[in-house]
């Protein structure tokens, strides 16, 4: 693969999977118009695993953004080791429900990991799932009442989150979007809910890092893929730290609607063309 050709998966990547727009959709976009697709011989292999490898420098930029959050988590973590003696503090609660929320995804991505449906890459769906998921972030947005903070969320939200977090697994939904979508509708502000929503990606991502990597330990990369995989990683890191900043300052001044009308217009745009024949 062409460097420039990992350098602009990465942007994409590294932009679309903190903004509510699907970056399995833009991925599938990207392949196509790059001519790398499922139908290819490498797809599954080495195009696969550098979209992981984005993926991996999407949590760095997590990591990076939020340490004081995502250092209260590790805290958290070993709190719980003593919960039964002093109760739950607000940062193991925290833990907890990062965990309890990111074990149905665990269960069915790895269903998924095991059998790699094709329709799983499938760019009709993820047109489709633009817009269809768009429309319910609007809807949501628009709607449901923004007073709650991370705080007040209790076992039950999030395991509704959890639960929605799981339909990302459909190309073109978006995880971040989902998941906003779901606490949107919780009563979370728009800022909580993408602070939540990032940081219970941080787990789904760390885990697709993790399959990459006992991927590339049964299969290891040529010399001149592992330069690949490392540019993809600072790429994406480079750019998903932007967004996260871009989008967090603009929802604390506006709503979601213009990553709604985005991915409405991006989905029937690609609906049009995919039927007309322009896009095979």
């Amino acid at each position: 693969m062409p460097l420039y050709h990992i350098i602009i998966l990465a942007i994409v990547q590294g932009i679309s999977e903190f903004l509510p727009i699907s970056s399995s959709g833009h991925l599938i976009l990207t392949h196509a118009l790059l001519h790398e697709g499922p139908g290819q011989p490498n797809y599954w292999g080495e195009t696969l695993t550098l979209d992981i490898a984005v993926h991996v420098g999407s949590l760095l930029a997590i990591l990076m953004y939020f340490r004081k959050d995502i250092w209260q988590v590790v805290l958290g973590g070993f709190d719980l080791l003593s919960a039964h003696k002093n109760g739950l503090t607000q940062r193991s609660k925290l833990c907890l429900f990062l965990i309890a929320g990111t074990i149905p995804v665990v269960i069915i991505g790895l269903v998924l990991h095991i059998y790699e449906p094709v329709w799983a890459r499938s760019l009709p769906l993820a047109a489709w799932g633009l817009v269809i998921f768009g429309i319910l972030l609007g809807v949501v947005d628009l709607k449901c009442p923004a007073t709650r903070t991370g705080a007040d969320l209790t076992l039950k939200d999030v395991m509704i989150i959890g639960l929605a977090q799981c339909l990302a697994l459909i190309p073109g939904t978006s995880r971040s979007g989902i998941t906003m979508t779901a606490g949107r509708f919780l009563g979370l502000s728009r800022v909580e809910a993408a602070r939540f929503s990032f940081l219970l990606g941080s787990i789904a991502i760390a885990g697709a890092g993790f399959l990459a990597a006992l991927g590339m330990v049964e299969n290891p990369p040529s010399n001149g893929l592992w330069l690949d995989i490392a540019a993809g990683v600072v790429v994406s890191c480079l750019a998903a730290l932007g967004a996260m900043h871009i989008l967090m300052k603009w929802l604390t001044r506006s709503s979601f609607m213009v990553f709604v009308w985005y991915r409405v217009g991006l989905g029937l745009f690609l609906l049009v063309l995919l039927y007309t024949g322009m896009l095979g």
